[in-house]
């Protein structure tokens, strides 16, 4: 285990070698410097986001299953489970379902579904916003640590040709102030990295989950269209009727069709 000594005579090497860079590489560690706030900034606030969104998410999906398919009853809680993705997906939804129910039109799943997948595209895109900038530091941070290294080299072999002493004691300070800058590249691509491609494989996650509850959503409003249609019909559908009728998008069209072939029964 290396004590507090080594470690504050390990910083102050650190620091030695830093005061002794020139001044481009002065300006490659305030960029990289830069960078890497930026970077932590984004890899702070993402990862306590996502943790509040899976926590959410498996909050509103058992709120989801305990209703039952009252939508009515899911919208009025949905609120407190923000800021979970699948909240918005069965917002989106549900709205689109309500305002056709409100204006006593026919109700078009396809554009229930249609509303679905525009709400999960919208979470996808602001999960993914900002993580650009990561993989923009990750890829491009080495290079800007390696320009100052060897700017660094250059400036060295300079002033070794400048001094006349072609020994290893004569270049050596100066290479090694150089190569911090590589070292720093270095320790603020790595991060950066990681933090995206792990970012990256729970928004993956996060949309296979958004995919999924989009179909339920769509699922239990097909059930209320069946509820709707054999309410209107007077009479119990079969399964392959309903979903007919609902494929058709044309419930009004179908309830008159069942109550001419009822009347025309009586009648014979």
């Amino acid at each position: 285990m290396t004590s507090p000594p080594a470690l504050l005579a390990f910083a102050t090497d650190i620091g030695g070698l830093i005061s002794d860079a020139g001044p481009v590489a002065h300006t490659v560690l305030a960029l990289l410097l830069l960078f890497s706030v930026l970077s932590w900034s984004i890899i702070l606030s993402k990862g306590t986001k996502f943790r509040r969104m899976r926590a959410q998410s498996g909050r509103f999906l058992r709120a989801f299953r305990k209703a039952n398919g009252r939508l009515q009853d899911v919208s009025a809680v949905s609120e407190q489970f923000k800021p979970s993705p699948l909240v918005s997906v069965f917002e989106g939804g549900f709205d689109e379902y309500r305002r056709q129910s409100g204006a006593g039109s026919p109700r078009n799943l396809s554009a229930v579904q249609r509303a679905v997948q525009i709400a999960s595209s919208e979470e996808m895109t602001q999960m993914e916003s900002r993580l650009p900038w990561l993989a923009t530091t990750g890829a491009i941070t080495p290079f800007v640590g390696l320009f100052g290294t060897v700017w660094g080299i250059i400036d060295a072999f300079q002033g070794l040709g400048n001094a006349g002493a072609a020994t290893l004691r004569a270049v050596a300070p100066g290479i090694s102030a150089a190569l911090i800058t590589t070292a720093a590249g270095l320790f603020t691509a790595i991060p950066a990295v990681i933090a995206y491609n792990q970012y990256m494989q729970q928004i993956r996650e996060f949309g296979a989950r958004m995919g999924d509850f989009g179909r339920l959503v769509v699922g239990n409003c097909r059930d209320a269209v069946a509820i709707a249609v054999q309410q209107l019909a007077g009479r119990d559908l079969n399964a392959a009727d309903v979903n007919r009728h609902v494929d058709l998008q044309d419930v009004t069209v179908a309830v008159r069709a069942n109550g001419a072939v009822r009347e025309a029964g009586e009648a014979n």
